[in-house]
């Protein structure tokens, strides 16, 4: 059976998530305008920086709970990382919407508002209250796929 817009770029996500190189989670992201992907994302070390399954875990090691002192982390996330290569390539994703695998965490969630990204489609949720504080405060249509 053909699979619709939202199956098929979530379908994605789990594409771009499969490049992760994080020791705890795997997450995708997928920028969509007008039914076309402008960009995608995973989570993972900045370019040419080693990557966490070699250098290890330092969230691990320091036992931060998932969801606490992002800042703590070399990786970046995967919607980070879907904006910073719209912005590196030029395209615009004002009025797109962003498929995630993971609902995104408040930092996203601010980087998201100020793309001016208009939806997020996101599969798995992701505990942070202050994301979800921070889109009361707007326009962004949220759907928790597949509910």
């Amino acid at each position: 059976m053909r699979p619709d817009w939202d199956e098929y770029f979530m379908e994605m996500t789990g594409i771009a998530a499969s490049r992760s190189t994080c020791l705890r989670r795997h997450v995708g992201a997928v920028i969509v305008k007008d039914n076309r992907i402008l960009a995608t994302g995973y989570n993972g070390a900045p370019s040419k920086a080693a990557h966490c399954e070699k250098t290890g875990c330092l969230r691990e090691r320091l036992k931060v709970p998932s969801g606490e002192r992002q800042e703590l982390c070399r990786g970046l996330h995967a919607e980070q990382n879907a904006i910073i290569q719209a912005a590196l390539h030029g395209v615009s994703i004002q009025g797109a919407t962003i498929y995630c695998t993971n609902k995104p965490c408040s930092i996203c969630t601010k980087m998201i508002i100020n793309a001016q990204i208009a939806k997020i489609v996101y599969d798995d949720d992701y505990a942070d209250p202050l994301a979800d504080e921070l889109l009361k405060y707007t326009d962004i249509r949220v759907l928790h796929f597949g509910r």
